[in-house]
């Protein structure tokens, strides 16, 4: 029996998560929710990611053999051994398409930090991939833009820009059917502290030259600044930026001083660099629920109707699927 105990909860031999691991998730993340969350595959999905975010942020980094999932990869394993969930397992290609249009549709806010002398702007690089952007996040459900754009931003720099943000002082711009607002925070000075409270989210922050930042290309909505650094969703918002910049006095003169490259704040694994803090994975935040997003449109054409059997879902509560 002891030996059968061990082998359901140590990884599988290809570092796959063992049936106990994914129980625990499943009951946790998807079953212990109200009925509401359980009645739409959007809801659905992002009680997935969320698990999937437990799983990679607790799981693999306190057992490292266990395999590092993507969320689509996460999302058929727990589907497949499920047994309330297993019945869908048909149609998860349609469900996750539809999930991924549905999120480019929930609208994002965020903030544009500037120093003192408005000639830098404070930029975050994503904990995979090499593109900057502006500190930003998708709003929960019923979340105001400029509450969403303070707790983002917060998460994601440590910084509380509450007292600094003004309701009218923002650019928004429109990709494709997703609305993004950033406000512009201005006058924060260069040796403010910044670190992420989120694991695995940001993996660098840096001051970076407003005029070194490239427009965007119309087409693609996709630019260099002149060092190289990738600007995705940045360029976009620069002509705008500067247009404000242009009408408003910053608290300090010009600083001729300022490094041609971005000046790095904080970075992951490396921990502090110039005044930030060191990253600490004991007192960092968990990633916030998400099963609270935005639903301000409706569901992909492929599940328009799409209805879970919660019955069977609570009767497994019932019969302590849980245990």
């Amino acid at each position: 029996m002891a030996g059968h105990h061990r082998s359901s909860t140590a990884p599988l031999k290809d570092g796959l998560p063992p049936q106990e691991l994914l129980d625990d998730l499943c009951s946790r993340f998807v079953l212990n929710v109200p009925k509401e969350d359980l009645e739409s595959f959007e809801r659905l999905l992002f009680l997935v990611e969320y698990a999937h975010w437990f799983y990679e942020d607790n799981a693999v980094e306190k057992n490292p053999s266990l395999k590092s999932l993507t969320l689509k990869e996460f999302t058929s394993l727990l589907f497949n051994s499920c047994d309330v969930l297993r019945p869908y397992v048909a149609h998860i290609d349609d469900i996750f398409k539809d999930f991924n249009s549905y999120k480019f549709r929930v609208p994002v806010t965020g903030a544009i930090i500037l120093d003192e002398s408005f000639e830098r702007c404070l930029l975050v690089k994503g904990w995979k991939g090499t593109s900057w952007c502006f500190p930003r996040g998708k709003k929960n459900k019923d979340e105001e833009d400029h509450a969403c754009a303070i707790r983002e931003v917060l998460e994601e720099t440590g910084f509380d820009v509450s007292n600094l943000l003004s309701l009218n002082d923002y650019i928004e711009e429109i990709f494709g059917q997703q609305r993004v607002r950033l406000y512009v925070i201005a006058g924060v000075k260069d040796d403010t502290d910044f670190a992420p409270l989120t694991k695995k989210e940001i993996s660098e922050i840096a001051w970076h030259r407003i005029e070194d930042l490239q427009p965007a290309n119309n087409a693609e909505f996709i630019s260099r600044g002149a060092t190289g650094v990738k600007l995705y969703m940045v360029a976009p918002f620069l002509k705008h930026l500067k247009t404000w910049i242009s009408t408003h006095k910053p608290p300090v003169t010009s600083r001729p001083d300022i490094p041609v490259k971005g000046m790095c704040v904080w970075k992951a694994k490396t921990g502090s660099i110039g005044s930030s803090t060191t990253m600490n994975t004991e007192t960092q935040l968990s990633r916030p629920p998400p099963e609270n997003r935005a639903s301000d449109t409706a569901p992909g054409k492929s599940f328009r109707n799409f209805k879970f059997d919660t019955v069977a879902i609570f009767r497994a509560l019932e019969t302590g699927f849980s245990t």
